[in-house]
């Protein structure tokens, strides 16, 4: 499970994430609401492993040191399509962008990976010559979660702002249910969000929703621990 206690990211201005609590267990989907597209993004990298939060705490599992906490949150999670970070780059086919995520899997799993041989698997050859950046909304969230899933030791997804490319909550939202509910491999799924789509029944938070942090939390590191981390 995904545990994150009054996690705050400070930009130059001021917190750019304000303290923010929400859970994600496996089997779940939580939709975690977020103001500017900065805002979103930093929270996923931080729900991720991605940065270690200015304080508050982000955990996967059973909470240890602050160190021990964020490779193990970095080790669980997948990062998914986040702006400026690993969305789809403009000149990437969608047969390039599955050879090139699929060469970055741990080399324990690299070997047994071939991108043609994974299109056919997952039902992307019909699009293998698209720009990956062109395809349809719902099409692009399969894609980009599916090559995510490629590594075994993934647990949880953060999807950065799937909104985004759809103002349609059909465009991604059956997508991210169906992840967390796939009974062959437990899953906790968070999306971050601009709107929570009307009618949704499931987890969801906001960002600013918890008080300040109190005492030595994960993101409490000197600042010099705190860039060896995210390094």
């Amino acid at each position: 499970m995904l545990s994150v206690r009054g996690l705050t990211v400070v930009g130059r201005h001021g917190d750019l994430v304000p303290p923010t609590s929400f859970e994600a267990s496996a089997g779940s989907l939580t939709l975690v609401r977020a103001d500017g597209q900065d805002e979103r993004t930093a929270l996923a990298l931080a729900a991720s492993g991605r940065y270690a939060p200015d304080s508050g705490t982000a955990a996967w599992g059973t909470p240890r040191t602050a160190r021990k906490d964020l490779r193990a949150l970095r080790k669980a999670a997948a990062l998914v399509d986040s702006p400026g970070i690993n969305e789809a780059e403009l000149h990437l086919s969608v047969r390039d962008l599955v050879a090139e995520d699929l060469a970055l899997l741990p080399r324990r799993h690299r070997g047994a990976t071939d991108p043609r041989a994974w299109l056919t698997v997952h039902a992307f050859e019909d699009v293998a010559g698209e720009w990956a950046r062109s395809l349809p909304p719902h099409r692009r969230v399969e894609l980009l979660t599916e090559l995510a899933l490629a590594d075994p030791a993934v647990r949880l997804l953060v999807v950065d702002s799937p909104d985004r490319h759809s103002d349609r909550a059909g465009d991604w939202l059956p997508r991210l249910e169906a992840l967390a509910g796939n009974p062959g491999r437990a899953l906790a799924v968070v999306g971050v969000v601009a709107e929570v789509p009307r009618g949704w029944e499931g987890a969801a938070a906001v960002v600013g929703n918890a008080a300040p942090a109190e005492g030595a939390e994960c993101g409490d590191l000197a600042p010099r621990e705190r860039e060896e981390v995210r390094a």
